[in-house]
């Protein structure tokens, strides 16, 4: 019976999103577009600007262009289905819609959680290893862990997605959420989900534990490295671009451990949705104002891009 798939008659979800709060929905819809608005304008900014600046041509915005082009797929994954939903009174969305949906917000998901590792490896690689920095990252090697990030994303969710939706679901079609996500989706379930849950938790830790104890490990040696230097400058420039990641590092993975590692039977849906909100909108926007706002290699970018000299 688990493994009955949900028959064609279930053609459409309700989602059910902020409905509870009829009167935040106005005041979301704005909130929600603008952060969406910055999200779009920022990504792209960092995606052309790193195109058109040839001093911008390494490693460190490689991998930020592409966890730009990450946010502004992932964002747009969720994100004009819910202001769709808050604007207005029908609040569905197909069964073939939902799984894409899912798909796509599971695969891109992992892919950053993958891009991240990747990120910090790659400052590990220039703070620790300075003189092999451009052996260790060729640009060949660079696009083949760019592409293995994307490829795990999509292969994963293939398989995830299709666990979730081979659930039979007996005519429940009210998804408590703004968005068809796998927690949401297993409580909507009429038979045990145990097994489900128990696949969920695996796949959030190796794809979200792993991840993260990667990430610190690589920091815990930039750390030490750091504080061996003797140069002010060198401090300052480290801090710099290390103290971004970790904190874009933070602002993600923090609200996903929150939904995705605990059972969906011990989840507040509504604590959900707000946790969700802030990774799927929050999160992607602020990203390029935490790499550009300090980052002085992308005011001199942005300078000569407007044919200015190099004084800043």
């Amino acid at each position: 019976m688990m493994m009955e798939k949900n028959t064609s008659s279930e053609n459409f979800f309700i989602l059910l999103g902020f409905s509870n709060w009829p009167h935040l929905e106005v005041v979301l819809f704005v909130v929600i577009l603008i952060f969406y608005l910055m999200t779009l304008t920022g990504n792209l900014f960092i995606i052309i600007l790193s195109h058109l600046d040839s001093h911008l041509h390494t490693p460190m915005y490689f991998f930020l262009s592409n966890l730009s082009f990450l946010d502004l797929c992932y964002t747009t994954s969720s994100i004009p289905q819910l202001l769709v939903n808050l604007w207005g009174l029908e609040k569905t969305i197909s069964y073939a819609g939902c799984m894409v949906q899912l798909y796509f917000v599971l695969a891109l998901g992992i892919a950053e959680c993958v891009l991240l590792v990747v990120m910090s490896y790659d400052r590990y690689a220039a703070v620790c290893r300075p003189l092999h920095y451009t052996v260790l990252m060729h640009p060949r090697f660079c696009r083949l862990l760019a592409a293995a990030s994307w490829v795990s994303g999509f292969s994963i969710s293939a398989l995830h997605s299709s666990f979730t939706f081979w659930i039979p679901l007996c005519g429940h079609r009210l998804v408590d959420h703004f968005f068809c996500e796998v927690p949401a989706l297993l409580r909507l379930s009429c038979v045990d989900t145990h097994a489900n849950e128990l696949i969920l938790m695996v796949m959030s830790s190796i794809f979200v534990l792993i991840p993260l104890i990667l990430i610190l490990t690589s920091y815990g040696a930039i750390a030490l490295a750091v504080l061996s230097m003797q140069s002010t400058t060198g401090l300052q420039k480290v801090f710099r671009t290390c103290g971004a990641h970790l904190m874009v590092v933070s602002l993600f993975f923090i609200p996903v451990m929150c939904i995705y590692l605990q059972p969906p039977s011990e989840n507040s849906p509504d604590q959900g949705k707000f946790v969700a909100l802030f990774y799927t909108v929050v999160t992607p926007s602020l990203n390029p104002l935490i790499y550009t706002l300090r980052n002085k290699d992308v005011r001199r970018a942005v300078k000569r891009l407007m044919g200015w000299e190099w004084g800043m």
